[in-house]
């Protein structure tokens, strides 16, 4: 009697484990022991769809984490078919962001390893195919992000676009998008018409975002009873930048819009609300959408444009700085920590407006900085992003950069020369 209670116990224990109900740790990640458990046969079946959930990897969010950062951190944006599977397996549409402390699934398929054989476990005879899937679990146990070698606990990560998507649905016959008769109503009235100076910059990509708009005008400052409002001063530089990138035949995206400014003339431009997003969206309210819907918004535009052939895209972030009234400053620059390609073009800018103020300010000299920081709008975005600050928008000296139209010009201008070095 003894012997068949224990035998009944040791049934059951083996029956929970197979349905999953013992959980493991893999630093901040969190992972069901008894999917590895699923029998070969079940694991070659076709395509699994979004109710096999145990079949996936699962990771807890961390603070800041969007859809992109937190598959670019575990090395799968190379193939969009992980991005479209990400939001599937987990119910979300594109513009859901992500809460921190909640678990996701990722498109890392979870095989046990038979210990003989990454071809025989998951039933291949691609020989290259199984070293990439190596070279997969390798790299990430080098940036701790896996913390056991598969070959010790027996659990192979196998990147769902290696199994299911096919070469023809990662990459598109080079196409650029249709270019119209060199007329943008974005840039106003007096300047909509934009001639083609030379095509020095064809085939590159530019995201040009400057900050705040809609229902925040960002930081204020006040020259008697004129308020100056950053998302205004911001948008201009934006807009004229974008213009003359345009001019050299570049692909240029004016991600904040407002349909009625245009680029101004004025010194005081009037603040409103009416901005919108590329793709004619609203502004939320909340900081937190505002970021993760204009980074959204870049990174679809950049995973249609990489499937097209176009491998250079950048992003620059325009913004004006808050500080005390008697801080002046001169334009400086961020970069992400440990971006070399944002640090090499956030030095070239800062190089140009050296160069600049040598020229036409002898005696001035020039102290911008080039920084790095951990920044939304460095984070997130696929492509190489730098993030300017003009000037304080609080001092009196800083203002007179920006208050002028012939200044707003000039800093378009150098900001491009640096920019697409």
């Amino acid at each position: 009697m003894f012997r068949s209670f224990y035998q009944l116990h040791k049934f059951h224990l083996v029956f929970l484990l197979i349905l999953g109900l013992s959980w493991g740790v893999d630093g901040n990640s969190y992972y069901n022991k008894a999917a590895y458990s699923i029998p070969i046969s079940l694991l070659l079946h076709p395509e699994p769809d979004s109710t096999d959930k145990a079949r996936f990897y699962q990771t807890k969010a961390k603070s800041g984490d969007g859809v992109y950062s937190i598959l670019r951190r575990y090395k799968l944006l190379d193939s969009p078919c992980n991005l479209e599977r990400f939001y599937e397996i987990n119910g979300l549409d594109r513009n859901s962001s992500l809460a921190k402390g909640k678990a996701y699934y990722l498109p890392i398929l979870l095989y046990t390893y038979n210990r003989k054989s990454i071809r025989s476990t998951i039933g291949i005879d691609d020989w290259d195919l199984a070293i990439r899937i190596q070279s997969y679990n390798r790299d990430l146990m080098q940036e701790k992000i896996r913390l056991t070698d598969y070959v010790n606990d027996e659990i192979l990560w196998v990147p769902y676009h290696e199994m299911y998507c096919s070469e023809e649905t990662r990459t598109e016959t080079p196409e650029p998008p249709a270019v119209d008769a060199r007329t943008f109503a974005i840039f106003g009235k007096e300047h909509e018409k934009v001639p083609l100076k030379n095509e020095l910059l064809k085939g590159r990509i530019y995201y040009v975002v400057s900050g705040h708009g809609g229902p925040d005008p960002g930081a204020v400052g006040k020259i008697g009873k004129n308020q100056l409002c950053e998302d205004e001063y911001a948008y201009d530089v934006a807009l004229r930048l974008v213009r003359e990138l345009v001019s050299k035949g570049a692909i240029a995206y004016m991600i904040t819009r407002d349909i009625n400014d245009g680029i101004r003339s004025g010194k005081y431009l009037k603040h409103d609300t009416d901005e919108i997003i590329w793709g004619n969206y609203k502004i939320p309210s909340s900081q937190k959408a505002r970021l993760f819907q204009r980074s959204d918004i870049v990174n679809e535009l950049y995973d249609k444009h990489k499937r097209q052939g176009f491998n250079d895209q950048r992003l620059i972030a325009i913004h004006v700085d808050s500080r005390s009234k008697r801080q002046q400053t001169d334009v400086f620059f961020y970069h992400y920590p440990g971006a070399d390609k944002g640090e090499r073009i956030a030095k070239n800018i800062q190089k140009t407006f050296e160069k600049k103020y040598r020229k036409y300010q002898k005696n001035r000299g020039y102290r911008g900085s080039v920084t790095a920081r951990d920044l939304h709008m460095l984070r997130e975005p696929q492509c190489t992003s730098v993030y300017v600050e003009l000037g304080n928008i609080g001092n009196t000296f800083d203002q007179q950069r920006f208050l002028l139209a012939s200044n707003r010009q000039l800093l378009a201008e150098w900001l491009m020369e640096g920019f697409i070095k």
